[in-house]
């Protein structure tokens, strides 16, 4: 049964005059990271858009896609767009956390002879960690990210030691090539907000990317933003109105993919084994306000919950075997929620909040 929903009268925008002039500028900066990442990439406008709303979210992102559709070159340019530090790291089957995290070092004070543990830092000390090919290492491996992922810091020896900030992990997967691959834990998996599917570019894009490729060329990328703006921005981000309806809405994306519940669609009950869990329901609605500021809105709409559903569910579903011998991936589920779930009736409630939100002056 559908919840009980109803028009809520939205927010007034919390935003004033600085702040919305800092929306104006994450717009701007929007566009401007556009324009640099389209001197190297050549079409991907999509991927670009998803990765940059993670990026505002304070979010993480896995880019899936096959070898040779610039996954590793997208992010590192991203990187270069901004005055933030990067760093690189290889996933191969013999990577040691301590590779990723750093390690204690004896070291002796020779003016006195004493020694002491130090810690050094290791590549995750960085703002951009482009964890490349992370499904090539061990799980125990895999793991020393999470603590980051999470938490922001590294424990080393009973120590905290905070990670600088802002810290985003956007890491490459292969998903063609399974020999000698350890697939991420669904725990890993959950900490990602978004996976953003990297697809084949179009004749057209192929073409241009032959042309520019196999000339000579110099490429001079333009810092965009710098990472103390980064942060502001995604304090805006998150002072998005978004009313009751458009959270019901989300919630329905989640909850319908838990057999759990009892109420789930016939096609949950055939292919799913499990469920999407409150994180998705959380990453739909901040991943919402990111787009409505970047589409020019204060406010959320249902739409901007189906546009970002696909990338925030798709890897938090996980079918069963019916599924994997009819060749139905998470994808088809989520698509076929979007079908399911009732739009008129929240589409009505939109246009009354755009209307509404049109005739309340901002604060």
């Amino acid at each position: 049964m559908e919840p009980q929903i109803g028009l809520v009268q939205p927010q007034a925008t919390d935003l004033n005059a600085d702040e919305l002039a800092a929306v104006e500028k994450l717009q701007q900066g929007y566009h401007r990271m556009k324009s640099e990442l389209g001197k190297v990439i050549v079409g991907q406008e999509a991927v670009i858009e998803e990765l940059l709303i993670a990026l505002f979210c304070k979010g993480h992102a896995l880019l899936v896609g096959v070898p040779g559709l610039a996954k590793t070159l997208m992010i590192s340019t991203l990187a270069r767009t901004m005055s933030l530090s990067f760093n690189r790291i290889q996933f191969t089957p013999d990577l040691m956390p301590s590779d990723i995290t750093g390690t204690e070092v004896i070291e002796e004070n020779k003016s006195t002879g004493g020694r002491s543990m130090r810690f050094v830092r290791g590549p995750v000390f960085a703002n951009v960690i482009l964890a490349d090919e992370i499904n090539r290492t061990p799980p125990k491996t895999q793991a020393a990210l999470l603590e980051a992922m999470q938490e922001n810091q590294v424990t080393a020896g009973g120590e905290q030691h905070r990670l600088p900030q802002p810290f985003f992990v956007l890491a490459t997967q292969n998903p063609i090539e399974q020999e000698g691959t350890y697939p991420l834990p669904e725990a890993q998996l959950d900490r990602f907000m978004f996976n953003i599917f990297v697809g084949y570019p179009t004749e057209e894009e192929e073409f241009q990317i032959v042309r520019l490729t196999t000339q000579s060329r110099k490429l001079d990328l333009e810092k965009v933003l710098s990472g103390e703006e980064v942060m502001a921005l995604q304090e805006i981000v998150r002072k998005v109105p978004v009313a009751d309806h458009v959270i019901r809405y989300a919630l329905q994306f989640s909850r319908l993919t838990r057999k759990t519940e009892g109420n789930c669609p016939d096609f949950v009950s055939e292919y799913v084994a499990w469920g999407a869990g409150p994180r998705a329901s959380q990453y739909l609605i901040l991943a919402g306000k990111a787009r409505a500021l970047l589409k020019g809105r204060y406010h959320v709409s249902t739409e901007d919950i189906r546009q970002v559903a696909l990338p925030v569910l798709r890897h938090r579903i996980v079918t069963n075997f019916n599924a994997e011998a009819e060749g139905i991936k998470s994808d088809a589920i989520v698509r076929k929620l979007i079908d399911h779930i009732p739009r008129q009736q929240y589409d009505e409630m939109d246009r009354n909040l755009a209307r509404m939100m049109k005739e309340q002056p901002a604060a």
